[in-house]
Parts: structure tokens; sequence; C-alpha cells
């Protein structure tokens, strides 16, 4: 797979992530939820100061932890991406090595800049953030929310089975996390991986060659055609 088209899916998707985060970060203020297909897909405007999915790490500490491993795994990967194309490795899986980089890349770019470009978005006051606002963004360099609005309660106003340990009884939603596109190229690719590794690692029998030994005596006088 040449490089040339590994850069184009890259684009696309950080493309598609990063319009998709504009768009809900223009017109929508957080908190904000509209139906899309019933109620099963809705776009729910979230941000996330933590990890896909919305998981959480460490506070102001873990925020700027976070977007360094988050640069040095892009940088890593720039490299290693680089070497998959070289090593001209199964196609199938440098396309998912390419969604999982284009995702953590798009991510980055949210936790790097969106904290100077835009300003807060306010549940409470129903604000629509804007875009370079002139007193400046909410947070600093390495601060950025990373923008969430998928939304699939596909199950809902269900309870566990009082039997179930720990939760038995307790409400019951499928699926819970909001997410992006960024978080669905990076699931998608680490799924395909593994689902698919038997066929993506699979290392080809090399051809053997057998030497024939025979006790014909070849001089001067023997020839073999």
């Amino acid at each position: 797979m040449k490089a040339r088209q590994v850069l184009l899916i890259i684009l696309a998707i950080i493309f598609v992530d990063q319009a998709a985060k504009f768009y809900i970060k223009l017109n929508f203020f957080a908190g904000e939820e509209h139906n899309v297909l019933g109620n099963w897909f809705k776009l729910h405007f979230v941000e996330n100061e933590g990890m896909a999915w919305g998981w959480k790490f460490g506070g102001n500490f873990g925020k700027i932890a976070l977007t360094l491993f988050r640069l040095i795994a892009v940088i890593w990967g720039s490299f290693l991406l680089r070497d998959f194309i070289r090593k001209k490795m199964h196609r199938g899986f440098i396309i998912c090595a390419a969604l999982i980089y284009a995702g953590a890349l798009g991510n980055l770019i949210d936790s790097l800049f969106y904290g100077l470009i835009f300003e807060s978005s306010n549940p409470f006051s129903q604000n629509v953030a804007q875009i370079l606002p002139a007193a400046g963004g909410y947070a600093g360099l390495f601060h950025g929310k990373v923008v969430d609005m998928l939304y699939f309660p596909i199950i809902t106003n269900a309870h566990f089975p009082t039997w179930v340990p720990f939760v038995g009884g307790d409400e019951f939603e499928f699926f819970r996390p909001v997410f992006n596109i960024a978080d669905m190229s990076i699931s998608t690719g680490v799924l395909t991986i593994l689902v698919f590794q038997g066929k993506y690692f699979t290392i080809p029998e090399e051809s053997t060659h057998h030497t024939v030994e025979t006790n014909t005596l070849v001089d001067d006088n023997t020839q073999i055609l």
C-alpha cells in the first residue's frame, strides 16, 4: 500500500472528525441534545477532559500528562506507520493502523488547540461558544477539551436483575458513553486487528529447495543432460 493512499485516509478522517466537532461547538451549547433517528441515535454535546469514551484521568495534572502522552504517541505512530508501509505489511493492517493514528491525531488537535481558539460552553447560561473570542479562549495550550457528540441510547429505562451482585436493581442503559468520530476510528481499527490478526500477521511459507544427491560420476567422459 502506498504512503499517499494512507495519507488520504488519515486526512479524510481528520477532516470529517474536525468538521463535526466544529459544527457541534459552534451550534450547540454544552449539554444540548437533539434526536437524529428516533430516540436511539442522538447528537449530545459534551466536552471530555479525559480519555476516549469520556474516561477521566487525574485532574489538571492528568490532563497535561494525557495530552503529552497523545502527542508522543502520535509522533511515535508516524514513524511506526511509515515502517509498516516500507515493510509492505498486509493492506488491511495498514488501513487499521491508519484509522488508529487518525483517531489519536483528531483528539490530540482538540487537546492542544481547542482551549485557545474557543470560548467556554456553559450549560447553565446555554451559550454557544464563539471561535477566536476577543477575551481569549477558555484554556491554554495542552488544556483543551475533546468534543464528543455521538450518543446511541439503544436500551433505556431498564434495570439490572436484582440477583446481579453490586448493581442488582440499578438502572441500566445501553449504550451510555458519548463519543466522537476519532474515538470510533480508533475502536474500529483496534477491533478489526483483533478479529483479523490471524490473517494480518500470517507469515507466508518460504519456498524450500531440496538438493538431490546422486552417486553418478561426472567427468570428461560423462554428460548429464
